[in-house]
């Protein structure tokens, strides 16, 4: 049943395409793809040198895996791979797909992050993936959990389970983009949980949780915390977009 309804799903999507004038998200050429080959060339296709802690920029020379950040406070997340910079024009897509009600931008994010995924020597892949939940008023508001849309296209790429409500969070909390570093960390101190049928799956596993952006980490942070106080061994993010540091 499954694979019939992916099946269906893809035979949807790729007739839709096909019957409707698409134009690039970015340049707004005429595509058949979200983002045509031109733009993909542009701002998706090279590879710097990153943090694989925290996915921040490092210099291309940087003689360490690991940044300054991370070496003086490590995260409690072990790893993170991300697809781009949190920075225009590639800030847009993420826009569009958190505030611009366009969950159909998903598919396109899970393979970007797969291809990233892919493309991370030595990686071991999570055995559970997992997405940063919302609150409840957020996601009425909202309509839909970006993190939560971009999971459920990205566990069948990587032919990992993903548990659609295993993280939960407890309390409603301030949007971080607004507050100071120190307030960051108190509005989302212990903000989540697992839920009650999850727990017993955390013990020894290594987990994967998926977010549009990746800025202080915080929410990341916190999240991995809690996993491994009920046992994680490890915690990878994969998130598609990464702040850079002078824009914090």
């Amino acid at each position: 049943m499954t694979n019939l309804r992916q099946f269906l799903q893809s035979f949807l999507q790729r007739s839709v395409t096909a019957l409707l004038p698409c134009s690039c998200a970015l340049c707004q050429s005429q595509s058949d793809e979200i983002v045509c080959h031109a733009c993909h060339a542009a701002y998706f296709s090279s590879q710097p040198a990153r943090c694989t802690q925290c996915a921040q920029l490092m210099p291309p020379d940087a003689k360490t895996t690991h940044c300054g950040d991370c070496l003086q406070n490590p995260p409690a997340f072990d790893h993170t791979v991300v697809v781009c910079d949190y920075a225009a024009p590639m800030d847009q897509l993420v826009l569009a797909l958190k505030f611009g009600h366009q969950p159909g931008l998903a598919p396109w994010f899970a393979r970007m992050q797969r291809d990233a995924i892919l493309r991370d020597a030595g990686h071991t892949l999570p055995q559970i993936l997992c997405a940063v939940p919302l609150s409840q008023a957020r996601l009425q508001e909202r309509g839909f959990n970006q993190a939560h849309e971009i999971s459920r296209y990205l566990s069948p790429h990587l032919g990992i389970p993903y548990r659609t409500r295993a993280l939960q969070r407890v309390r409603n909390t301030l949007q971080q983009s607004g507050l100071r570093p120190h307030d960051r960390m108190t509005n989302i101190r212990n903000a989540f949980t697992p839920a009650a049928d999850f727990v017993p799956d955390i013990r020894n596993a290594h987990i994967g949780v998926v977010d549009d952006v990746i800025t202080t980490g915080l929410t990341l942070h916190e999240i991995a915390t809690m996993l491994k106080r009920f046992g994680a061994r490890q915690v990878t993010n994969y998130v598609f977009a990464r702040t850079p540091s002078h824009f914090m």
